[in-house]
């Protein structure tokens, strides 16, 4: 039986309109790239989530789990069995007696409203993430980071759930953050919600730093053209973009794939490229950097299907 009959002679809970069928991922990629989705679900709840899991569990089937996708790059084949896209929605405040505000997010909130509802509030301490794109959900996976500050930093707890449907909460000592990685990573817990921990500012210069760090994007980076934002993880030793600009790679392509003019660190979709030429330029960069300066580069962006 193929998946697509499994699931319309399931008793699955989850309203029809969000399973959907041979979905082309282009829709759901920042880089607007990638083959279709045998199954895609998107998910609004931790109930919805526990279903779905016990079903792929109870059925053998493979399970992606996606925000934004804005940090990957989906190949052109597609991928198979059930791609969940976490649209988990929460925001939840709670004062405390020290003066610090602790909120609860849902993993699918966008980081760019919960900015804009935190400036509103008068809120700091999330001014340096505010204009990372993605979920709070995704972001917390990868451990994203701008302008000298991590999720890490902010972050007292997630709460999971294990692809068996079992609910976990993980502290952020045991959550194993690192340079663009977390427990998260292991395939093993979905985040569903977030707790984070911010104080009480000045809304004028909340307001003043988020405006400062959206000019600096908007000025160094290639925001025009759809991307995974930063292609790769910075060096040990080294700042990878920097090598790639000094080895004079801006502006090679493969295809509508390119090596940003503005930024060597991103690459960017110029109108119809295909995940195969994004990957094969990623390729020719790693190849020419390492020739040139014997040093080896990592993607950020993750590769899926």
């Amino acid at each position: 039986m193929d998946l697509k009959t499994l699931i319309e002679k399931s008793d699955l809970k989850i309203a029809k309109e969000k399973i959907l069928f041979n979905e082309p991922m282009s829709k759901y990629t920042t880089f607007k790239v990638g083959g279709p989705a045998e199954c895609l679900v998107k998910i609004g709840n931790a109930e919805e989530l526990k279903e779905i899991l016990k079903f792929a569990k109870d059925n053998n089937i493979p399970v992606t789990v996606l925000g934004n996708g804005s940090n990957v790059l989906v190949l052109d084949e597609g991928i198979k069995g059930i791609t969940l896209i976490i649209k988990i929605e929460k925001y939840e405040v709670e004062e405390q007696t020290n003066g610090n505000v602790k909120i609860k997010l849902g993993a699918g909130e966008k980081i760019a409203k919960i900015g804009r509802v935190i400036l509103r509030e008068g809120l700091t301490g999330f001014e340096e993430i505010s204009g990372i794109p993605g979920t709070i959900g995704g972001a917390t996976r990868m451990n994203a980071g701008a302008n000298g500050r991590e999720m890490k930093d902010i972050i007292t707890y997630v709460k999971c759930m294990d692809y068996e449907g079992n609910e976990v909460i993980l502290k952020n000592k045991e959550m194993d953050f690192g340079y663009r990685t977390s427990i998260l990573k292991n395939e093993k817990y979905i985040a569903t919600e977030i707790e984070i921990e911010l104080q009480k500012g000045n809304q004028e210069e909340i307001k003043a730093k988020m405006d400062e760090y959206t000019a600096k994007r908007k000025n160094s980076q290639p925001l025009e053209y759809p991307s995974a934002g930063s292609t790769f993880k910075r060096g040990a030793d080294f700042i990878t973009a920097k090598l790639i600009d000094e080895a004079g790679l801006k502006g090679m392509h493969v295809g509508d794939a390119e090596v940003s003019t503005k930024h060597a660190g991103f690459i960017i979709n110029k109108g119809n490229a295909k995940a195969k030429d994004i990957l094969d330029l990623v390729n020719k960069v790693k190849e020419e950097i390492y020739q040139k300066y014997d040093k080896t580069i990592e993607l950020e962006v993750e590769i899926i299907g």
